[in-house]
């Protein structure tokens, strides 16, 4: 048995059972690639692919313990060459990031001007997504760390660090009626007007939702984005208030807008980091987390990824 072999075998199924395709993926031949599947099905004994002549059709009973078991193998081989990596090149490699718009935006630039400046042999890449699509990031190998609000509780493969706390703020063209309000908003007040704010997905929308629903208030809402800036610019056109995260609000910036404080109105949110509970964390790793989330040291997150393991055995 070979890990070539199992390369192959996860391939074929990631790319929807179409062997062409995990060949292209793979830079090799279509006949290569069957050929070492049958070898390994001769081997195991089992029939890992259900075929229809030369085509493979679906995956068998047994092939889906075998496809999940080939999966952890070859992520443990990854960590293998990590740990290598960790100790001939201690402060060299890659590290990716997996977040929504509004954390690259707004929440995460110190974080990484500061972590480049300790780890200039690092080379850092940020994908961005939808908080479901950054957890699949992670869970595929295409991304270290997700880093989201919504989405990362949901996958139990994921190991959850939370990081910080915040809420919402209303904001409004300069000179619109809520800003000149003399008393605390109301949820009230904010349903009388159409409402932009973030798409279902994102940005704990379901704190948003959650919360005209208590108060049996139903709301309009015109827009949803997935952008933070997209909201603001439609609110400065006048379609509607926006409804965002307060750090997203930059009064140096958003010269044409005003804030109000929504933070009584809504249940505060949580942005949390998730990371594989397999995962073998590099060092640098370890100084970004730290770095955006100074609470979380390494024990802390030793300790997370230990028991999100034995709670899923």
């Amino acid at each position: 048995m070979k890990l070539q072999q199992l390369r192959y075998l996860v391939e074929v199924a990631k790319q929807g059972l179409n062997v062409s395709e995990a060949a292209e993926k793979l830079h090799t031949s279509q006949p290569g690639i069957s050929k070492q599947i049958r070898l390994l099905e001769d081997e195991l004994g089992i029939q890992v692919f259900i075929r229809n002549g030369k085509r493979v059709v679906s995956v068998s009973e047994p092939g889906k313990e075998v496809l999940r078991i080939a999966e952890r193998i070859l992520r443990e081989a990854q960590n293998l060459k990590r740990v290598g990596d960790e100790f001939s090149r201690e402060s060299e490699g890659a590290l990716t990031i997996a977040t929504t718009h509004t954390q690259a935006r707004y929440a995460l630039p110190p974080t990484i001007a500061e972590f480049l400046k300790r780890c200039p042999k690092v080379r850092l890449s940020l994908k961005q997504g939808s908080p479901t699509q950054i957890c699949d990031m992670v869970l595929s190998g295409e991304a270290d760390l997700a880093i989201a609000t919504e989405g990362i509780s949901l996958y139990k493969e994921l190991a959850m660090l939370p990081c910080y706390e915040w809420n919402r703020c209303v904001v409004v063209p300069k000179g619109h009626e809520l800003s000149l309000l003399e008393r605390p908003l109301t949820l009230a007040d904010i349903a009388r007007h159409p409402i932009i704010t973030y798409d279902f997905a994102f940005a704990g929308r379901s704190k948003i939702n959650k919360a005209f629903t208590d108060a049996g208030l139903t709301p309009t809402v015109v827009l949803t984005a997935i952008d933070t800036d997209v909201i603001k610019t439609y609110v400065s056109l006048g379609l509607g208030v926006g409804i965002i995260a307060t750090m997203a609000y930059e009064p140096e910036r958003d010269v044409a807008l005003t804030a109000i404080d929504a933070s009584h109105l809504f249940e505060p949110s949580v942005t949390k980091i998730g990371i594989r509970r397999d995962a073998y964390l590099r060092g640098f790793a370890y100084t970004f987390i730290e770095l955006f989330a100074p609470h979380l040291h390494r024990r802390e997150i030793d300790a997370a990824l230990l028991a999100s393991e034995h709670g899923h055995d």
